[in-house]
């Protein structure tokens, strides 16, 4: 078959003398070089008398393997004259018969003669009324109608072939399920295999236009034509992600009203007024040591207006709407997995799965040990980079505080904070790449029993490295900075005369939502986007470089199918898509409270990333072999545990990083006349600059014009002329303690709500349930009615059927 990339059009599948119903398997494998020049010198006859043995054995033991591939009744062509140097190929057919035993014993359900209407239910005609408004947003792929009838699916058996429809040989195994069948007996006698390709029957024409072009974004996905190619678990991701991006866009559009909602509001704030109200002539203590001097509170206006949009009062409306979303997104997808399960007749699949290794708890004992060591040393580098980070932001600004002229110093705050968040998005990129190739080097020495457990072992701890790297310096600026700074005449220093950061007037939240703006769009643009299309072109184009340029167009006009495919790039898996795709839902649900806007940036980028993965699937890759599953596996596990602790972070958020709590305090147990004016004085105490350590008072003490003997700092603590000189005062105890009673509240009232969506929303749709159970019934009358016509074929003396042919064992 013929399987063309953007540029090409779809050639019809050459015909061989193989019949259409079997399946075709391409291996790749080096080929051995003849007449090579003779040398004179010893060492060198040498050294090729131990290639020639080596060669000698790779032979012998290609052909015992082609050997014993035969004795599995499968048949082999070995394609002469290949064009490409040093590579050869050897086209693997499954006739009939070995496709018929080998789906006997895999269980495959195939479609029977029996076909039944599909129940007309109210909810069937809901979906036939979607179908109808959605048609414009179709693919036109010729199988978005809703049939009324279904054909009764039923594990295949050579000994009820009269039960199946196979009125049509050809079609009654696809492509995908024939090529399905081989692979698993080619990885019976050989685990590994360099180079394998499947020779396709269905075109990828279709695939390219209607599902991997970037002209139809607004389109749904034909995730059954991608089942057919691609396999299940390919069509699973591809239908997850589809869910998780229609979902995105309630949440995108609730998110950006909540962020009007600030920008309408932000004239009418009143602690954003008493900020910018020069009339106040708050004067401020310095920032850092010596080289910082007082300022007014006043120049903090544009960062107290600008933090407004991100904290009002719609941000904890916000924050309860996005943990209801998250659980509604996990149950829609239980139900459109299920749906899928049952459409795909995946409802009684179960996947069996051969033990590699049998090692003892002692034998893995130094591997274990290993592992945990290197994952605290590998987390404890994530927490030293942070820290490496937090030293850059405080150097820099002491440094530009010193070198800089007045006028530039109002700006160095927010060019610290940009530089800074640009240096951890640089790392968390690089460091991406490392712990992703340490967690699998852990893995392997780990040596799980089954193939299942070494994926889940190796998603569980790149997701702990990768979750980490990402969040670390996130859950630093949301619940770190600014809280162990100490205060004015009693500093915490680090590296000898550094202070601890500290946030800004108006809090840490804007310089957290810079941060999280900043890492989601870098790492969607950079990091999945750019390096998904750059890095697989590079490869590709070096791969053909090893091919002399003059014979390259006349190679592509010449070269077969599976030979082109020698040059895409082999499919890796789909644990980095989700992985990507995992990290962002964390984005998104984390810390949402602080960034409104994430679910939209999130849409856009999937809008693209879904058509992005479509193409690099259909032009770039390898079509990997089809899989089956019925489940996304442990990632669905991720996902709940995620949403879960997205509760208990934003509550935190919103209780400590925001200034929400302090507001509500002060407008109803402090305010004169239950409003917010005098909010800002309220949450600055006083500090006498006559307290200064020796050594650490401003150089430019009248830099204000006058001298001043008081100056204000953001904390809750006793006046110097009280009894309890900068103690935390009654104010900053009663606002900790609505604090804690807040996360408790938030966490139980709003965890409780998402337990009652997901008790009221059934994991199957009732529709599925109530087919599934006609199923039952009907496979029931059918094995009936065959037994009957058994006994009355007995009764006028019909012979038995002939035993078949069982699966041939494995030779060593």
């Amino acid at each position: 078959g013929k399987r063309e990339t953007k540029g090409r059009k779809t050639v019809k599948p050459q015909s061989t003398h193989k019949q259409s119903s079997k399946s075709c398997l391409c291996c790749g494998f080096r080929r051995e070089q003849k007449n090579l020049p003779a040398h004179e010198d010893p060492e060198l006859a040498a050294q090729e008398q131990r290639l020639d043995y080596h060669e000698d054995d790779q032979r012998l033991r290609r052909e015992e393997f082609e050997e014993n591939l035969r004795e599995m009744g499968l048949e082999m062509e070995k394609e002469e004259g290949t064009k490409l140097p040093g590579v050869g190929f050897l086209k693997i057919h499954a006739p009939w018969d070995v496709l018929c035993r080998e789906a006997e014993f895999m269980k495959l359900k195939m479609p029977t003669i029996k076909v039944y209407c599909l129940i007309n239910s109210i909810a069937e005609k809901v979906n036939v009324f979607i179908q109808k408004v959605t048609a414009p947003l179709q693919p036109n792929v010729g199988e978005n109608q809703t049939e009324n009838e279904k054909p009764l699916s039923y594990p295949f058996s050579r000994e009820k072939q009269h039960l199946f429809d196979l009125s049509d040989r050809n079609s009654f195994f696809d492509s995908k399920t024939r090529s399905s069948i081989v692979t698993m007996l080619y990885e019976w006698k050989l685990n590994r295999c360099s180079r394998m390709y499947v020779i396709l029957v269905l075109s990828l024409q279709i695939l390219y236009e209607q599902w991997a072009s970037y002209s139809i974004f607004y389109k749904y996905q034909p995730i059954g034509l991608v089942r057919k190619y691609f396999g299940e678990k390919v069509g699973l991701y591809f239908a997850w992600l589809g869910v998780y991006t229609q979902m995105l866009i309630p949440a995108a559009i609730v998110g950006v009203i909540v962020f009007l909602y600030g920008c309408a509001t932000v004239d009418d704030n009143i602690p954003s007024m008493e900020v910018c109200d020069e009339r106040n002539n708050i004067t401020m203590c310095p920032m850092c040591d010596r080289a910082c001097s007082y300022w007014k509170l006043v120049t903090a206006c544009g960062t107290a207006r600008a933090s407004h949009l991100f904290d009002n009062a719609a941000t904890v409306f916000f924050a309860i709407f996005m943990a209801l979303w998250a659980t509604m997104f996990m149950e829609h997808w239980k139900r459109r997995q299920m749906r899928l399960n049952y459409i795909w007749d995946l409802t009684s699949f179960e996947d069996a799965e051969v033990r590699n290794v049998k090692l003892t708890c002692r034998d893995r004992m130094p591997a274990y040990m290993t592992i945990i060591v290197m994952m605290f040393f590998l987390i404890f580098v994530t927490l030293a980079i942070v820290f490496g980070v937090v030293l850059y932001r405080v150097s820099i600004m002491t440094a530009l505080h010193m070198s800089s002229t007045p006028t530039f110093r109002t700006n160095i705050r927010a060019t610290v904070k940009t530089t800074a968040a640009i240096i951890n998005l640089i790392i968390i990129i690089i460091m991406d790449e490392v712990y992703g190739a340490i967690a699998r080097w852990l893995t392997i020495m780990e040596v799980p029993k089954t193939d299942k457990s070494f994926e889940e072992r190796l998603i569980f701890k790149t997701f702990i490295l990768k979750f980490a790297n990402a969040f670390t310096p996130i859950v630093y600026l949301a619940f770190f900075r600014g809280r162990i700074i100490g205060r004015p005449g009693k500093y915490l220093y680090v590296m000898g005369s550094y202070r601890m950061e500290e946030c800004a007037h108006a809090g840490c939240l804007m310089e957290l939502c810079i941060q999280l703006c900043i890492t989601m769009l870098g790492k969607q643009l950079i990091q999945n986007n750019l390096f998904e299309i750059g890095v697989p072109k590079l490869k590709k184009m070096l791969r053909q470089r090893k091919i002399d340029k003059k014979h390259q167009e006349e190679l592509n006009k010449t070269l077969h199918r599976h030979e082109k495919d020698h040059f895409l790039g082999p499919f890796v898996g789909l644990n980095p898509e989700y992985m990507e795709m995992i990290i962002q839902f964390g984005m998104v649900t984390l810390f949402v409270a602080s960034f409104p806007l994430a679910p939209l940036f999130a849409l856009l980028n999937n809008v693209i990333e879904i058509r992005l993965d479509a193409k690099k699937f259909v032009t770039e890759l390898r079509r990997p072999i089809a899989v089956r599953a019925k489940d996304i596996g442990v990632w669905y596990t991720l996902l709940r545990g995620i949403s879960k602790v997205a509760v208990i972070v934003n509550a935190f958020v919103i209780s400590f990083t925001s200034d929400f709590i302090p507001r509500l305090v002060y407008q109803h147990m402090y305010s004169a006349d239950g409003t917010l004016h005098g909010f800002v004085n309220h949450t600055l105490s006083y500090f006498n600059v006559s307290h200064f350590q020796p050594g650490t008072e401003p150089m430019q003490p009248m830099h204000l014009g006058y001298k001043v003997e008081v100056c204000r700092y953001k904390d809750y603590r006793d006046p110097p002329w009280s009894a309890t000189p900068y103690e935390f005062s009654r104010e900053f105890w009663a606002i900790l303690a609505a604090r804690l009673a807040f996360v408790i509240v938030f966490q139980n009232v709003v965890m409780l709500m998402s337990d009652f969506v997901d008790w009221l929303i059934p994991d199957i749709p009732k529709d599925i349930s109530i087919q599934i159970h006609k199923e039952r019934n009907l496979i029931v009358e059918l094995f009936m009615k065959e037994e009957r016509g058994k006994k009355y074929r007995n009764t006028i003396g019909d012979p038995s059927p002939q035993p078949l042919r069982s699966r041939p064992s494995s030779q060593a």
